[in-house]
């Protein structure tokens, strides 16, 4: 058993947290981050790479926006690693008159946030994309969205918060926090030891429902399998994400091969596995989705797929912030499948409030204490897995 200090102890290594460390260290602060796994072993590194602002929960709006106008843009360039980031749009397909109605309540968020977006139909849906069937009659079309590479972007914060001074620690299982004197101050770990900080920051996925919960915090959530496919490399057709109202979502990436998710329905039936597996069943379904709206992908070979958890909030947007029934602990968990985007901005304003400054955006309505547990809440998950996975 051993102690150790630092200004801030970060538990989780994904793009949150990796972010939280470049961004802490690059102001001075020493900070050490824990992770059960490997660097980027959650869903910061198993997702389809969208940056979009589309879409989005109102509520979470203005911290996709923020990350895709002041930090995406340049964020190779900080981190001296090619993130492969494109700010080339989004595109998501509609197939009635209902998903008319629904991309038409997306254009009216997002402008509310002043981020353009626009509605296509019929053949000004295929001058933006000539591959699209028959079968899609109303699309939504954001030209400040982009994508870009998972895991390098996870990885190039890691380096640089590395280089700056932040320690990692990995197969190091955080299991409790503990409160002195009223404030979060020690993260206890699996092994026996403790580290200590002035501030901790929880950005660990679904795990960190159980951590959360030594402090008496209890945020409703619960984790889905989420399964992604790539198929062998395929000439120049699309640079920008595209998605559709069946729940298919992906881009083509810079090398050429397609990188895809989708829902199959049964993502909650494996909830309980330790460990998350590939299946038949869903890469059949994502081939599906694609093929029925994009028929030129059908002849395309699948050369291997993924899969990793997401972890669901109950009203579908995450949890971020400062938790303040427990001075010291800040908290990003929930991302309900659609984290990658925002995750500098959110690994950038946790940094900020840890230093006590203000959040870069007005994030309040994302605290945990949203949750009121003593009305009736609304039914916990649709059987189908509800809302966009990640992306």
């Amino acid at each position: 058993m051993k102690t150790e200090h630092a200004d801030v102890i970060i538990v989780g290594a994904g793009i949150v947290g990796n972010a939280a460390a470049y961004y802490l260290t690059k102001a001075g602060m020493k900070c050490i981050v824990l992770e059960e796994e490997m660097i980027g072993h959650g869903g910061s590194s198993r997702n389809g790479g969208g940056v979009r602002q589309s879409g989005r929960d109102p509520r979470e709006f203005a911290l996709a926006a923020y990350a895709a106008k002041h930090i995406w843009p340049t964020l190779s360039e900080e981190l001296g690693v090619d993130v492969e980031y494109r700010q080339t749009g989004y595109l998501v397909f509609g197939y009635n008159e209902e998903h008319d109605k629904s991309i038409a309540s997306r254009i009216e968020t997002a402008a509310s946030f002043g981020v353009y977006m626009e509605m296509k139909h019929g053949d000004e849906i295929k001058e933006i994309c000539p591959y699209v069937s028959e079968h899609v009659t109303c699309a939504g079309w954001t030209p400040s969205d982009g994508v870009a590479n998972p895991m390098r972007a996870t990885l190039g914060y890691y380096i640089r918060a590395r280089e700056l001074g932040a320690r990692f620690i990995t197969g190091e299982k955080a299991i409790k926090i503990n409160k002195i004197k009223g404030a979060a101050r020690q993260v206890v770990t699996a092994r026996g030891n403790v580290y200590e900080g002035d501030k901790i920051i929880v950005a660990a996925g679904y795990h960190g429902k159980f951590l959360l919960e030594t402090v008496g915090i209890v945020v409703p959530m619960q984790k889905k399998l989420n399964e992604m496919l790539v198929t062998e490399p395929a000439p120049r057709l699309f640079d920008y994400m595209i998605g559709g109202m069946s729940g298919f979502y992906g881009q083509q990436t810079k090398h050429g091969s397609l990188v895809f998710g989708c829902p199959s329905g049964r993502e909650y039936t494996f909830h309980e596995l330790q460990t998350p597996i590939s299946t038949s069943v869903t890469a059949s379904f994502i081939c599906e989705s694609l093929g029925i709206d994009l028929p030129i992908l059908k002849q395309l070979k699948v050369v291997r797929a993924w899969s990793g958890w997401v972890d669901i909030s109950l009203d579908g947007v995450p949890v971020i912030g400062a938790v303040e029934e427990v001075p010291g602990l800040l908290v990003a968990i929930a991302s309900t499948g659609h984290g990658f985007g925002p995750g500098p901005a959110v690994g950038y304003t946790l940094a900020q409030l840890a230093m006590d400054q203000p959040s870069p955006v007005d994030i309040t309505k994302l605290h945990f204490d949203r949750f009121d547990y003593g009305k009736k809440q609304p039914r916990y998950f649709s059987a189908s897995g509800g809302g966009a996975l990640t992306r």
